[in-house]
């Protein structure tokens, strides 16, 4: 959370909004901490409220020690599928896209990068998908929405995932064994 703040302050920027793609603690663990430091309003789609709130239970199931884990901090909104976002001057859209997580949201910024460029969080990964055997995780569901919300998005569209290489649509439509 301090690298976050640091460089935040480096170029000047204000956080105006913590939004979150889903509520695994890898990924809301600092959202607290960084909601104190910046008062950034926090935002997640209401489908992952129930492990938002749980952040000590997966802190648990994961063995990260208790002292570790901030209580969270309120919701001040819930995305939903076309929620428009702003950073800057860039305009994106939230894509609902469950599977990884019920309330997995994708952030979709048609002008970024030229042919647009797009954040699933865990729900697409280069060459791979989010796993869905935790905590309501639906496979079925996870591919359906890559295919009917992602892969339309068009094939030269960069993808940024919430971890590992960013990739393209296009490669990830040819070349992803569980696109296929």
């Amino acid at each position: 959370m301090e690298k976050i703040v640091k460089r935040l302050t480096l170029h000047g920027l204000t956080v105006k909004s913590i939004v979150h793609t889903h509520t695994h603690i890898d990924h809301i663990g600092s959202t607290t901490a960084l909601q104190k430091a910046t008062n950034g309003r926090v935002m997640l789609h209401k489908d992952d409220l129930f492990l938002y709130e749980n952040m000590p239970l997966q802190a648990q199931f994961l063995r990260i020690p208790s002292f570790k884990v901030q209580q969270p901090v309120p919701v001040d909104e819930f995305l939903v599928d076309g929620y428009a976002l702003q950073a800057g001057s860039l305009e994106g859209q939230v894509i609902h896209s469950p599977g990884h997580t019920p309330g997995s949201c994708g952030f979709f910024f048609p002008k970024l990068q030229g042919p647009g460029t797009l954040f699933p969080g865990d729900t697409l990964f280069s060459g791979s998908i989010g796993r869905t055997d935790l905590w309501q995780g639906d496979y079925d569901q996870e591919i359906a929405s890559i295919k009917k919300k992602y892969l339309p998005l068009g094939d030269e569209v960069i993808v940024i995932p919430g971890h590992g290489p960013k990739t393209t649509i296009g490669f990830e439509r040819t070349n992803n064994p569980f696109l296929r």
